[in-house]
């Protein structure tokens, strides 16, 4: 037995977690010897006792080690350990890194600058909107987007950074096997397409209570940064940017209406020194070394060019129903254009992510070039 097949067999015994398997490696200094040590060795071990240590030396008993290897190999995903090479490095340096990480796509360099960014499951068209406009805008910019997979702004999150043409990662509280919510499962389908679905816990694993927090500290502890969209005071959301905050990473949060229960935590965090995020730009000034403003793509504002060859036939009809210096309603772009309303609607989404477009008050758009 290898490293490798030591650790996920450890992943697999209750109540053997991160914390207790540091322990054990601190003192037996390589998994496999953990499976092989004696209940009276195991006892010698801090945190570890007359429970735990039953249950590591009767593992086989009880895991199913080769079932599970099979599984791995039938999903077609692999099981990364922390001595590999794109194993996370930010998640490493954490209290309690994960033994395994169950990957369907792929890791890679380039998600060493990644952001993370949640919200609430039960959300508004602002959050939607503004969730899917900054990952995608972040994508675009060379940053992989991290989220949870879950509805709301989890969703819009990953499909910015989808329509951004870049990286983004889904972080399970579930076996990988298992598709929560289960109208994602072909949004999780191109996020493996297009960076990497992961998840620490074994196949078939469900989600409970516990398993969330669990997750977000994996989406706090693998990002540079945590974006909260828009969260109530009991989301979840903000148990990722608690982890961050103790992690010693930066946190970002999009203010919202005063009156709306889902910008009250947002508010919040930024009444405790959370970075007020009104744009992109507010997230990479952070990172200025990271990505210098000379070393980003210029935007249509800054160059007056407006890049046709990436527009599609509907959004350039569109952007030319756009008056080149005035304001242009809904209804007037609508009948200029000839299209239907749910066509425009969906191209002047896309020409606001591109920042070819800008709305204001009252749906009204105007040039941003």
């Amino acid at each position: 037995m290898d490293s490798r097949e030591a650790l996920i067999a450890l992943n697999l015994i209750e109540g053997v977690g991160p914390v207790r398997a540091r322990s054990l490696l601190e003192y037996f200094g390589e998994a496999p010897r953990i499976l092989a040590a004696g209940r009276h060795e195991l006892l010698r071990v801090r945190n570890i006792g007359e429970d735990v240590a039953g249950k590591i030396f009767g593992w086989e008993n009880s895991v199913d080690l080769a079932g599970e290897l099979k599984r791995i190999a039938d999903f077609g995903c692999q099981v990364l350990i922390q001595t590999d090479e794109h194993y996370p490095p930010s998640l490493r340096e954490i209290y309690d890194p994960p033994l395994v990480l169950y990957v369907k796509g792929e890791l890679t360099s380039k998600d060493k600058n990644a952001i993370a960014m949640v919200g609430s499951r039960m959300t508004t068209h602002y959050g939607i909107e503004t969730a899917r406009k900054l990952a995608y805008q972040l994508a675009y910019t060379g940053v992989t987007v991290v989220s949870g997979g879950a509805r709301g702004i989890d969703t819009a999150a990953h499909q910015g950074a989808l329509s951004g043409k870049g990286r983004t990662i889904a972080v399970l509280g579930t076996g990988i096997n298992l598709v929560a919510p289960p109208e994602n499962a072909e949004l999780f389908q191109r996020i493996a397409a297009n960076g990497a679905v992961i998840t620490q816990f074994p196949f078939n694993r469900p989600a409970d209570k516990q398993s969330f927090p669990i997750r977000n500290r994996i989406v706090a502890g693998m990002t540079m940064g945590t974006v909260v969209v828009e969260a109530n005071l009991a989301s979840g959301a903000l148990i990722t940017a608690n982890f961050a905050n103790e992690y010693g990473r930066q946190i970002f949060a999009v203010p919202g209406r005063i009156d709306s229960p889902r910008s009250k935590g947002c508010h919040e965090l930024i009444k405790k020194g959370a970075k007020l995020c009104e744009g992109v730009e507010d997230i990479l000034s952070e990172f200025e070394y990271l990505f210098p403003a000379s070393n980003r793509p210029p935007a249509a504002s800054e160059t007056g060019v407006l890049p046709a060859m990436e527009l599609n036939p509907n959004e350039q009809k569109v952007f030319a129903a756009v008056a080149a210096n005035d304001e242009t309603g809904i209804d007037e772009i609508i009948r200029a254009s000839g299209l239907p309303s749910s066509t425009v609607n969906v191209a002047l989404f896309s020409l606001e992510m591109k920042r070819l477009v800008k709305q204001l008050p009252g749906k009204v758009f105007v040039r941003n070039t």
